[in-house]
């Protein structure tokens, strides 16, 4: 014979889905932790794409203005003057001849093209000079000694013209860089900083 079977209590609805079965519980965790894997890997796949699709397709063409850098007067034959654009790029010009025309002038990037020092006009020697590790440079920029004349670097060449007995450069008027907050001040004029090169 068998015992009697007592019947077993009624379930309520919410009895049936949490349970507290430990299968449910692991079942839950490893499709959250495969879940939480899948979105950390595609977000940083995500970025190193958004990172590689930037050097794979060319930046817009900088804004660029005619500036007046110049009578042609106060600038010597052999002489040099310095410059900052309104981007914030160091210039150095270099006065050779005495045409009065736009040739007589070069206009250079004062940044060295190796390690980023400033370079400047050495008029008795016809060259623009790198203090950083001896880098030199001809009157057109092109590197001649040092590691800038080894590697085959050249100083970065802005456009210049004369109109009336003035010069004028064409300069970049944006940086390019797509944010630089911290070294913008707000209603900041560079041009009436004391002391701000020509």
């Amino acid at each position: 014979m068998h015992p009697p079977q007592r019947p077993s209590p009624p379930q309520s609805e919410h009895e049936g889905q949490d349970s507290g079965n430990p299968t449910d519980r692991r079942s839950f965790l490893a499709s959250a932790s495969s879940l939480g894997m899948l979105a950390g890997l595609g977000a940083s796949y995500g970025t190193a794409g958004f990172y590689a699709a930037r050097y794979l397709y060319p930046s817009k063409p900088r804004e660029k203005a005619w500036m007046f850098l110049a009578r042609l007067a106060d600038v010597a034959v052999g002489g040099s003057l310095s410059y900052t654009t309104p981007a914030g790029e160091r210039v150095t010009l270099a006065r050779g001849g005495s045409t009065g025309t736009a040739e007589d002038f070069v206009a250079l990037s004062s940044t060295c093209p190796h390690l980023g020092c400033q370079v400047h006009w050495e008029a008795q020697n016809q060259r623009f000079f790198c203090p950083c590790h001896n880098g030199a440079f001809d009157k057109s920029g092109k590197g001649i000694s040092g590691p800038p004349g080894d590697a085959g670097q050249s100083l970065p060449r802005y456009p210049l013209r004369v109109e009336g007995g003035l010069l004028y450069i064409e300069v970049p008027t944006k940086s390019l860089e797509v944010a630089d907050a911290a070294a913008q001040r707000e209603g900041h004029d560079p041009c009436l900083d004391a002391g701000a090169p020509l």
